[in-house]
């Protein structure tokens, strides 16, 4: 109980400090608006003890749309930790009390999957990120899964892509990585498949338990392997494109989780 004391008054006094720095640079659209989340998610994973191990690099080519498998709400700062990107949600996580103001701080950009006609404004917005040199990330199945496995990929997420380059005209192409994620082990101990719920969070499982859980254990091993780049415009067939995506990260994650990884390029 003391720890999840600890965990929490250390994370509301930095996370308060830092909301009006962020606010700032957002609003004056300064270089900084980048730096802080980086910072701040890797404060994230030192206080809750994961500890990353990562294979390979986020690419340095721009535009660059990364995709990636998803589990819990542990990948935001996993993820953000690597690199300074822009999240692609679902729009119901922006009235999220406080975790939407992070979002939001974040400038994810919002999807509401149910208003089609919202589509165009989405993808303009996409196209406006990758045009100003920010890495956009996409999670490909569309939702959180378990942690055991890669589900299907969203085609339609890829093409909402194609759709966000043929809507600007300065982004005639864009780089597509992908990125597996995978909770290998907690205390030293491997997370088999029943014991993967303990770092993944999907489906109906509460939030708050979810952290608190986090915050009480902590030492998370998690393996972050980064795909090569894959050259994508909008002739690009998103059918195709999407499984062979799929297939990489699926490749990757049993590799992390069969503890086969090759050498790791860096670790936190």
């Amino acid at each position: 109980m003391l720890r999840v004391i600890f965990v929490v008054v250390v994370f509301a006094a930095v996370t308060l400090v830092l909301i009006p720095v962020q606010w700032l640079a957002v609003a004056l659209k300064r270089p900084l608006r980048r730096r802080i989340p980086v910072l701040y998610h890797r404060f994230v994973c030192r206080l809750l003890g994961i500890r990353v191990r990562r294979v390979g690099a986020p690419s340095d080519r721009r535009p660059l749309l990364i995709v990636a498998n998803h589990s819990s709400w542990l990948d935001i700062s996993v993820i953000t930790a690597q690199a300074p990107v822009v999240f692609v949600a679902k729009s119901e996580i922006a009235r999220w009390p406080f975790f939407g103001l992070l979002a939001r701080l974040q400038r994810t950009v919002f999807v509401e999957r149910d208003r089609r006609h919202k589509t165009a404004e989405v993808n303009a917005e996409i196209a406006r990120r990758l045009a100003d040199g920010d890495p956009v990330l996409l999670f490909g199945e569309g939702t959180a899964g378990d942690g055991n496995r890669v589900m299907p990929f969203r085609t339609a997420l890829i093409g909402a892509a194609r759709d966000a380059i043929a809507s600007a005209g300065e982004v005639s192409q864009v780089w597509i990585q992908p990125l597996s994620i995978a909770y290998v082990s907690q205390q030293g101990i491997p997370l088999g498949r029943h014991l993967r719920p303990r770092a993944a969070w999907y489906g109906k499982m509460k939030l708050v338990a979810h952290i608190g859980g986090i915050a009480r254990s902590g030492a998370v091993d998690v393996s972050v392997t980064w795909g090569e780049p894959i050259a994508y415009d909008g002739a690009t067939d998103r059918k195709a494109l999407a499984p062979l995506l799929e297939s990489s990260i699926r490749r990757n994650l049993i590799t992390a989780l069969r503890g086969s990884l090759p050498a790791a390029s860096a670790a936190s």
